[in-house]
């Protein structure tokens, strides 16, 4: 289920933790499954075990997991509990890339906005 690429800027803990949220947001986990334990997705994705501490807290911070002690990481149901600001920072980061990204592709804006669309399509017929 998780797969880290090497050459990615992004940190190895974010990968891991962007995995999740992907994962819950195409309705891939749902509320009460639960993740894989810190040693076998270390063992599973050959990274260190603090790396996947990490992305757990980072996932606990953000409301997508909570920890049961003796029982592991399981998933809130929860999109988020952070502040509107704090999401708003961070979707406008992410549309800021993903411009910037369908722009060097040699997209233009309608076109963006048709992909962006059927991503959300897409996402509402997995999740339902």
């Amino acid at each position: 289920m998780f797969r880290i690429n090497p050459q990615s800027p992004d940190p190895i803990f974010q990968q891991l933790a962007s995995q999740v949220m992907e994962a819950v947001a195409r309705g891939q986990l749902k509320e009460g499954d639960k993740l894989p334990s810190v040693r076998e997705l270390a063992r599973e994705t050959t990274v260190n075990p603090n790396t996947v501490v990490k992305a757990y807290d980072t996932l606990e911070r953000d409301g997508v997991i909570y920890r049961r002690r003796g029982a592991g990481c399981f998933i809130t149901g929860k999109t988020t509990n952070l502040a509107l600001p704090e999401r708003r920072k961070r979707l406008a980061k992410l549309m800021e890339k993903a411009v910037n990204d369908g722009i060097y592709l040699g997209f233009d804006g309608p076109a963006l906005l048709a992909a962006l669309e059927e991503q959300i399509k897409k996402n509402r017929k997995q999740s339902s």
